[in-house]
């Protein structure tokens, strides 16, 4: 069989396309084998190919565009197939190409096609006994009753004839129409419209000129088009949304914690206030010492498995062994009468509870039919887990290095440990039954959700835990010399050191990223968009060596480093010793520690003839954490502690390793240390030029190819709907490359990413986004409104153009006046937290705001263990605010 490929895309001077299908013929999906199409004419690029007979099954491809600095980029087109074995000749194909950044493809994503337009009937148009052409349009956010025709001036096309329109059949996300064209003179001019099924006058046209066949492309030969996205002026869906964390859920039937079960709740205020999306944090499990410090969600312990807090024990243990939960109804009282979680009290006793229902079970649940199915289609993350989970508890620590057996994972070593005939089978097994009841609830939760109109939006942590499973089964995946965190910011002057190893995305890539794809794979079993964590992370991650205690020591990987012989270039002396080296002088030790200098350089110092340098027990960050962890606590201790901190991070450059010498990269907030304080003013001229260079010029295009190697492979492995956290120190190609691929951004009112701007306007956020007022990372509208007065007046008088002075507390109208602003904003979706959609009630909300905040990022040893303060039963009782909030959502015109 011949086929011909026509692809309408117009091109500039030195770019390129190819073509890469599922066939030997065009790669084997294999992109270095891509198949080069010719340029035809001003519209479009061709190809022509034969297949051999082997080949003749169901074809899949796509196209690739090659831009003039040789970067590929994937169409987003993931749906055009063609079976082979039923087309009798040779074959024409007529392409679309549909770019990444197209708005119409978060349409097609799953909140879209799986939750608020599913229809399930399917609309027959009239078939024609033989056909030559098919036609095909896709057509995003059609009603139940409405269907696309096509008109065009052919007798097939019913001559323009739009009362009487010519009916497309949906297959799947396109609309088609197989008609014969054999007798029909070329060009043909067409059209495509929607009409309304049960009022057939109700029609309307695509904008545009007329779409055009071709009479220099072969008629004569079965012909399928692929006409890209139907042509709608202001094609658009706006949405709001709710955001909380599981563990921040109360109800009445809950054990002081949220529960996957209280989701159920949760979605019936949703569907009563005419919100679309409920948006999670992580709910993997972070078990790792059973601690306060586990209440941190980023830190999973594996990145699949669910996490035990979260499950219902009376769900559990059923009708059979419901009467063993009897006794528990006073600690479950006592624990849901607490304003906060108590972690620690809540994990041990459910996992105390859980052991026994498990005994109970005396592992009947093994040969369930859904539970032979959640394990297949789990065990390669599940099997390993378990076994970590159960070495964990054996030995009492998550740090595996550790352990007396294990230490280093071994599959088939861990397989024997978990067969039939090992005697820690039964044990193992436990973890396979909690994780089994967990994904039954949480899956309950999430079809209940779909059946009321709701879509569940996940998190993708940027890392994963040092001493988890994950690490523990592949650390070659990890940089695990390394730790992730963000560099400084209003929030976190020091910056943030998350603990994480980074991502060796080197290795990653020589699978094609594979465990991603197995972690999005699990994540969609319950979730229809997913946010992704410090989504720049994709782009470079601030690295932290582990020596270092504080983010303020790490850097950019991948970063190009200042090269030796540039400083020269660039009128600097380089002086090895004093830019990489603490800078230590009286002066800085006068203004570092005050009264206790003395105590200083006489016990953590040595004299040389440049100054002092740090004594070896205390030249590190952790060296000085560990040395005062084994003191008493006292003040002159602590300010002692951060004062050496300050010292070691006083350099102005950070070296390369392995460079032996020649490569450097800045420290960050260079100019806020005493060490370039201490330097003559032409040199702190110079060497903040190249700094600014360094961060802002040279590493652009060097990020973007990094993120173009990761973030179009990731998205394509998913049909979740993708939104990026992209807030930070952000470089110029980030908006660039979400754009580009359609990716939603995250706009925060107080968090501009103009920096010219005092804050970011609702009005200016682009469609594909998220706008929201505060996250959990920072204060509720409330709990920010008293923090700077200064701040919350020019707010008041320029953001919200009131005149006169502010309140000084937030009131509710003032509150109400911030989340219409966000409503009516032209973003995709507006998602608030819950405290700031119960702020604009005097009545509902909480008396002190500060109590609402989850996450303090500055402080690593955070507790998150907020929850809200009413239980979901009382707040879907009070009608007056529930149908208030519905009108400010419909009257804004979010669906």
């Amino acid at each position: 069989m011949r086929i011909d490929f026509y692809l309408r895309f117009q091109t500039l001077f030195g770019q390129a396309l190819a073509v890469l299908g599922n066939i030997p013929e065009l790669g084997s999906n294999n992109p270095e084998k891509a198949v080069s199409l010719e340029f035809f004419n001003e519209e479009f690029w061709r190809l022509s190919i034969e297949v051999e007979s082997d080949n003749m099954h169901t074809l899949h491809y796509h196209y690739i565009f090659t831009d003039e600095k040789g970067m590929a980029h994937r169409e987003a087109e993931k749906h055009r197939q063609v079976n082979l074995n039923k087309i009798s000749s040779d074959l024409v194909l007529i392409d679309s190409w549909n770019d990444e950044s197209y708005i119409e493809n978060a349409f097609f994503t799953t909140p879209f096609s799986e939750v608020y337009f599913h229809h399930k009937g399917k609309h027959k148009s009239k078939k024609s006994g033989t056909f030559t052409h098919q036609l095909k349009i896709k057509a995003p956010l059609l009603k139940e009753d409405e269907a696309v025709f096509i008109a065009g001036n052919t007798d097939a096309l019913n001559q323009w004839a739009a009362a009487s329109p010519v009916l497309l059949q949906r297959k799947g996300e396109w609309w088609m129409l197989e008609t014969d064209l054999s007798e029909t003179n070329f060009p043909i001019s067409y059209k495509y419209g929607i009409t309304n099924l049960k009022d057939p006058d109700q029609y309307r046209f695509e904008s545009g000129d007329n779409r055009i066949l071709h009479y220099d492309i072969p008629a004569d030969k079965q012909t399928i088009v692929h006409d890209g996205f139907i042509k709608l002026p202001g094609l658009s869906w706006k949405g709001a949304g709710v955001a909380i964390p599981v563990f921040s859920l109360r109800s009445s039937s809950s054990f002081g914690v949220g529960e996957f079960t209280d989701i159920r709740l949760l979605v019936d205020w949703a569907v009563k206030t005419n919100l679309k999306l409920i948006q999670l944090l992580p709910v993997n499990d972070t078990s790792a010492t059973y601690t306060l410090k586990d209440s941190y969600p980023y830190a999973a312990i594996s990145a699949f498995a669910l996490h035990p807090i979260y499950i219902n024990l009376q769900k559990v243990a059923g009708k059979k062994n419901i009467q063993s939960l009897k006794s528990l109804s006073r600690k479950q009282k006592q624990l849901n009468a607490l304003a906060d979680l108590d972690y620690e009290q809540v994990i041990q006793f459910k996992i105390n509870v859980l052991r026994e229902l498990y005994e109970l079970d005396d592992m009947a649940f093994l040969e369930d039919r859904e539970f032979k199915s959640f394990f297949e289609d789990n065990k390669n993350w599940l099997v390993p887990y378990a076994a970590f989970c159960f070495l964990r508890d054996r030995y009492g620590t998550a740090d595996y290095s550790k352990w007396k057996t294990h230490s280093i994972y071994n599959e088939e070593e861990v397989g024997r440990l978990v067969s039939k005939r090992s005697r820690q089978y039964r044990p193992v097994n436990f973890f396979y039954f909690v994780q089994y009841h967990l994904h039954l609830q949480l899956k309950e939760a999430v079809d209940y959700a779909h059946k009321k109109g709701i879509a569940i939006k996940g998190d993708i942590p940027i890392g994963i835990y040092r001493f988890g499973a994950d690490a523990w089964t592949a650390p070659s995946l990890y940089n695990m010399d390394m730790q992730a965190g963000a560099p400084p910011d209003d929030f976190a002057v020091k910056g943030q050191n998350w603990g994480f190893p980074t991502y060796n995305w080197k290795k990653m890539e020589e699978d094609h990223f594979e465990w991603w794809h197995q972690r999005f794979h699990q994540m969609s079993n319950y979730f229809d968009a997913f946010r992704i964590d410090h989504i720049l992370g994709f782009f470079r991650i601030w690295s932290i060596p582990l020596h270092a205690v504080e983010g303020i020591l790490g850097r950019f990987i991948p970063a190009l480093p200042v090269h030796v012989n540039e400083f020269g270039e660039w009128g600097i002396w380089f002086d090895h010793q004093r830019y990489c080296t603490p800078f230590i002088n009286d002066d800085v030790l006068h203004q570092l520690f005050g009264e206790h200098a003395l105590f200083v350089q006489s016990h953590f110092l040595d004299q040389t003839e440049n100054g002092f340098v740090l004594k070896e027990q205390v030249n590190t960050q952790r060296k000085v954490e560990a040395y005062f962890d084994s003191q008493d606590v006292s003040e002159g201790n602590e300010v002692i502690r951060q004062g050496l901190y300050d010292l070691i991070a006083n350099v102005i450059l950070i070296e390369e390793p392995g460079t032996d010498g020649t490569g450097f990269h800045f420290r960050i907030s260079m100019e806020t240390t005493t060490s370039f304080q201490h330097l003559d003013d032409s040199t702190k001229v110079k060497l903040k030029e190249l700094y600014v260079n360094y961060f802002y010029k040279r590493q652009d295009d060097f990020w973007k190819k990094e993120a173009m190697k990761k973030l179009p492979a990731l998205k394509e492995a998913t049909n979740m709907l993708v939104c990026g956290e992209d807030l930070g120190m952000v470089p110029h190609s980030v908006p660039e490359v979400m754009e580009q691929l359609g990716i939603l951004s995250l706009e925060i009112q107080r968090m501009p990413k103009n920096p010219a701007t005092e804050f970011f306007h609702p009005k200016d956020a682009p469609y594909l986004s998220v706008i929201t007022p505060s996250s959990h990372d920072m204060s509720t509208i409330r709990g920010w409104w008293e923090e700077n007065r200064e701040k919350t007046q020019r707010f008041f008088n320029n953001i919200l153009g009131e005149s006169g002075d502010a309140p000084f507390f937030c009131e509710g109208w003032v509150n109400r006046a911030i989340v219409l602003q966000h409503l009516y904003a032209p973003a995709m979706w507006s998602i608030f937290q819950l405290q700031d959609f119960l702020g604009m009630s005097e009545k509902l909300r909480r008396e002190n705001p500060h109590e609402e905040r989850i996450n303090q990022p500055a402080n690593p040893h955070h507790y998150w263990n907020y929850r809200m303060h009413i239980n979901l039963e009382d707040l879907l009782k009070e009608d007056s605010f529930n149908k208030e909030l519905k009108d400010y959502i419909k009257n804004s015109g979010r669906s």
